[in-house]
């Protein structure tokens, strides 16, 4: 991880959800000059990031200046990262709306994707590298 990008998102490819949503940050990004990379984790070796598989296809990791963050605070920082998002970052940080935004993120959302993500694979339906 020796590029410039000061934060990078770790997201599965493989996942139509995913994909769509970080392909669009990334064409965001990258059409502003915005310092976020965007790490596809079917391409990249894991150790890099010192997350197994399962656990990067359950959450949403993000890497801003050195520093972790999973699941609902990742998306708040790459949000943070884009002028377009900052509003969604500063609503989802409001004391009474981040705890019902966490959980249904991890509880709701994630769970949602991970387990279709589990019925793709196990059907074969997953593109081959």
């Amino acid at each position: 991880m020796s590029d410039p990008a000061e934060t990078r998102a770790l997201y599965n490819s493989d996942c139509p959800v995913c994909d769509a949503e970080m392909c669009s940050y990334a064409a965001y990004s990258e059409a502003r000059g915005l310092p976020i990379a965007f790490d596809d984790l079917n391409r990249i070796e894991l150790d890099r990031w010192g997350v197994s598989e399962d656990a990067a296809t359950r959450l949403l990791h993000v890497l801003h200046r050195g520093e972790l963050h999973i699941g609902f605070d990742a998306m708040l920082v790459l949000w943070d990262q884009m002028p377009r998002y900052r509003w969604l970052a500063r609503l989802g940080r409001l004391p009474g709306v981040y705890p019902i935004c966490d959980w249904i993120y991890a509880q709701v959302v994630a769970r949602w994707i991970y387990l279709r993500h589990q019925r793709r694979k196990a059907r074969g339906l997953l593109r081959k590298t």
